[in-house]
C-alpha cells in the first residue's frame, strides 16, 4: 500500500507538466491578524517549475520525521511516487500543485489517474508555520475540481490515522473512510486508512 498538487514561454506546452496550460496561477485570499491589524498574505498556487518535485521530497521527509519520527524509508517511498507522475504522467488527467506564501514553498499535492474513472490524491502537505490560512483544503478543493473536469467519477487518497487535521480537511471535503488496516511502515506502527468520494 502507498501513501499519500508564470513559467517560461520557451518550455514546450506538450508537456502539460511544468506548463499550467493556459492557466494562471490561484491566488487564495486570506486574512491573519498582525498586532490588531488585518494583512493579507500572497497565496499563490502554480504548476510545478523544474526542482519542486525535488523539493517536495525533501521537504515532506523532513515535516514528517520531525513531527511525526517517521524513519527515511519514507523518503523512498515519497522518490518513488514522483518518480512514477514524473515518468507516466497523463496530460490532462494528472497534475501538480506548489502553494506558494510570499514567493516560499509551502505545500503542495498531485492528483494523478488510478484508473479510468477514479483520480487520486498523493503527497499533500503544508509546513507547520503556513497551516491555519486555509492552503490545505484549497489544494483538496483543486484536486477535486480538477478531477471533474478532467471526467473522473470519483476519487481517493490514502492516509493515515495519526494525520489527525489532514483527515479532518478530507472530511469537511465530502470522503468518507472506506477502510483501514495496521502497517508497519517508516519505523512505526500506524493505521492506514483509504478515504473516498463521489465527484
Amino acid at each position: 500500500m502507498s501513501a499519500m498538487s508564470g513559467i517560461d514561454d520557451d518550455v514546450p506546452e506538450s508537456t502539460g507538466l511544468i506548463r499550467g496550460a493556459g492557466r494562471e496561477p490561484a491566488t487564495v485570499a486570506a486574512d491573519v491578524p498582525d498586532g490588531g491589524q488585518t494583512v493579507r498574505p500572497c497565496i499563490v498556487l502554480r504548476d510545478p517549475e523544474p526542482g519542486d518535485l525535488g523539493w517536495i521530497v525533501h521537504r515532506q521527509m523532513r515535516v514528517y520525521h520531525e513531527e511525526y519520527g517517521w524513519d527515511w524509508t519514507f523518503e523512498a517511498l515519497l522518490s518513488q511516487i514522483v518518480a512514477r507522475f514524473i515518468e507516466e504522467f497523463i496530460p490532462g488527467r494528472e497534475r501538480c500543485w506548489i502553494a506558494e506564501l510570499d514567493g516560499r514553498i509551502v505545500g503542495s499535492v498531485m492528483l494523478v489517474q488510478e484508473d479510468d474513472r477514479t483520480a487520486k490524491l498523493r503527497l499533500r502537505y503544508v509546513e507547520a508555520d503556513a497551516r491555519g490560512l486555509g492552503i490545505g483544503r484549497r489544494l483538496v478543493d483543486e484536486c477535486l475540481g480538477f478531477a471533474g473536469s478532467s471526467g473522473y467519477s470519483r476519487m481517493i487518497l490514502w492516509t493515515n490515522d495519526v494525520l489527525v487535521a489532514a483527515r479532518r480537511i478530507y472530511e469537511a471535503a465530502g470522503f468518507e473512510l472506506v477502510g483501514s488496516e495496521p502497517h508497519h511502515s517508516f519505523g512505526k506502527d500506524l493505521v492506514g486508512q483509504i478515504w473516498a468520494r463521489e465527484l
